[in-house]
């Protein structure tokens, strides 16, 4: 991806975020754009307009951190957005290809520790998947892999979570609340492209998704950027009906670049019920199939 046009419409959708009052500035009356003005971005971060400007076209090379900082805090940036710009100017220093991790292929497809495997599967309490930042599903558990069954089901969907979300139907019954799981996903992939902008596969994906999708497309366009993390989702299972989860995300220190996401129902809820009638489901359907393959 062009590092230089990432930075030139990211900085320029933060700056329109923010209002006068926001910056604690007069508002005035006649104002051309929806929000800072270059020359006060420039005034509050202690720079001259030509300097932010030739920032905001999109050269971050040799930037120090102290500038970076100054944009970030004048552009209101949370701690996602301040990372991503972070990443965007190691990108354009190249200092980025030093730090970015060798994976494990096997024919195209990234691979997990047999470990991993084995400790995703000793999780029997609720679904649980380990991703990587284009939001390919790498490995999951048995609950998992009957809690995501329309994702799994469909072969277009290649195991990403993003194909499912814009590009199957099911996702739309499955995500009750489909817009905020939309812009969470956009979200993510943002951020991905900004720690790794050479990521051919990631590349795809997006030209993919903004080709067949107008409601990625939109997204993709806003430049929203987000962090792994921590809450609360609804689903709704064509099985089990709607479930409330709590989940958490851990970045995996042995695999950078990949993260565990297990989803956890709150104890005497009506959740906690149906994940334990799905992984009844889940059980009784392995067993038919077990018995098939052996009598067949």
């Amino acid at each position: 991806m062009d590092n230089r046009e990432e930075v030139r419409e990211f900085l320029t959708s933060r700056r329109a975020k923010i209002t006068p009052e926001q910056a604690g500035l007069p508002s005035g009356s006649r104002r051309r754009v929806p929000g800072l003005r270059r020359s006060e971005v420039a005034a509050l971060a202690d720079m001259s307009v030509e300097y932010y400007a030739k920032l905001e076209r999109g050269n971050l090379a040799g930037v120090s951190p102290a500038v970076l900082e100054a944009v970030a805090r004048v552009l209101q940036m949370d701690d996602a957005e301040r990372a991503h710009l972070l990443n965007l100017a190691q990108a354009a220093d190249g200092t980025d290809i030093l730090t970015r991790s060798r994976r494990r292929h096997v024919k195209g497809r990234q691979q997990v520790h047999r470990s991993l495997q084995w400790t995703l599967d000793a999780i029997t309490a609720g679904p649980a998947v380990v991703c990587n930042g284009r939001l390919d599903i790498l490995a999951s558990n048995a609950l998992a892999r009957a809690f995501y069954t329309d994702l799994f089901a469909n072969p277009a969907n290649r195991r990403n979570l993003a194909h499912f979300q814009f590009l199957d139907p099911a996702s739309r019954r499955f995500y009750p609340d489909w817009d905020l799981f939309a812009d969470m996903a956009v979200a993510m992939l943002h951020a991905q492209a900004g720690r790794n902008p050479y990521d051919k596969d990631l590349h795809d994906l997006v030209g993919e998704l903004s080709t067949r999708s107008e409601e990625f497309r939109t997204r993709w366009g806003a430049h929203n950027v987000r962090r792994h993390g921590t809450g609360t989702k609804r689903f709704h299972h064509s099985s089990v009906g709607e479930l409330t989860l709590a989940y958490e995300t851990l970045d995996l220190g042995a695999d950078p670049g990949l993260h565990m996401t297990v989803y956890t129902a709150e104890p005497g809820s009506p959740a906690e019920e149906g994940l334990r009638l799905l992984a009844s489901l889940a059980a009784t359907e392995d067993s038919a199939l077990a018995t098939q393959h052996t009598t067949g």
